[in-house]
């Protein structure tokens, strides 16, 4: 892991009382919008990426982020024994009215990734997918997932990485609404030596490869998709809301290069190319 990387992972006792605070202003965006209505057009590259997992059915999976249930409920569809927890009280919400509209029986908990309500060793396997990534103390996120998966079981990931669409994006967001005091950047989990860091006092044979999200389309322009994310996206909206109308003039223009440049126009057809993650694949000890 780099210098810079250490730094950020280091956090004064002072600083770890705002932790709270930033749980709570957290929850309170990602409650925001309709991510719902948002996962959908992230959902079928979601689903293709579940599937390249091969899960075997039969298995007790945890699906930790789970959000509106985009992966939980087609892993459920596969015959796997599905629990799924989100920080988000709208998403689990809606995650348990689709799953009982499609006569499926997952279990979806509201809970924090840092402090999962399961005893240990409870499942075969976990997977994340762009979910618990963005839980403020990663440490507490690789203890809680060692603890929960019992031993020979899988941990599966995917993590935006520091390169791509989604972290400019981030990072463009932060110009205008700097992060809180002791707030560690979530796409440090796409970043391989960190994660070798994190994870390998309790996972074995980890697995890191570097890949584009799949089947990442809108029927939008780049202009249009800013406005799109700034309805329906949590991060983004939050951030038009905080600031002055010039400010969200030049935000506007800002994210629209940014969604411009990575990604292809075809036919009527945005195409998100740039969103680059990592797939992480471990083993637990």
């Amino acid at each position: 892991m780099t210098q810079a990387a250490q730094k950020t992972e280091t956090v004064s006792t002072a600083q770890q009382t705002n932790f709270s605070l930033i749980k709570s202003k957290m929850k309170a965006t990602w409650e925001d919008g309709d991510y719902a209505a948002f996962a959908t057009y992230m959902e079928p590259g979601a689903i293709e990426i579940l599937e390249n997992w091969n899960i075997a059915p039969g298995q007790r999976l945890l699906d930790v982020g789970c959000g509106s249930g985009q992966t939980a409920i087609p892993a459920a569809h596969r015959g796997i024994h599905v629990t799924a927890i989100d920080v988000a009280s709208n998403l689990i919400a809606h995650a348990r009215e689709r799953a009982r509209a499609e006569n499926l029986i997952v279990r979806f908990d509201e809970g924090d990734a840092e402090d999962l309500p399961y005893s240990n060793a409870s499942f075969d396997v976990a997977i994340t997918l762009i979910g618990a990534m963005f839980a403020p103390r990663p440490d507490k996120v690789a203890t809680e997932f060692a603890r929960v998966i019992r031993p020979g079981g899988k941990l599966y990931m995917a993590n935006w990485t520091p390169y791509g669409m989604p972290a400019m994006m981030f990072k463009c967001l932060a110009g205008y609404v700097p992060p809180a005091p002791g707030f560690i950047p979530p796409v440090l989990w796409g970043d391989e030596e960190t994660v070798m860091q994190r994870l390998s006092g309790h996972f074995t044979d980890i697995q890191l490869s570097r890949k584009s999200y799949p089947q990442w389309h809108y029927r939008f322009t780049s202009q249009e998709l800013v406005d799109f994310f700034r309805t329906h996206f949590g991060p983004v909206k939050r951030t038009f809301e905080a600031i002055d109308e010039n400010a969200r003039k030049t935000l506007h223009g800002e994210l629209a290069q940014i969604y411009n440049e990575s990604s292809e126009f075809t036919n009527g057809t945005l195409t998100i190319t740039g969103g680059e993650y990592l797939e992480v694949i471990a083993t637990r000890r």
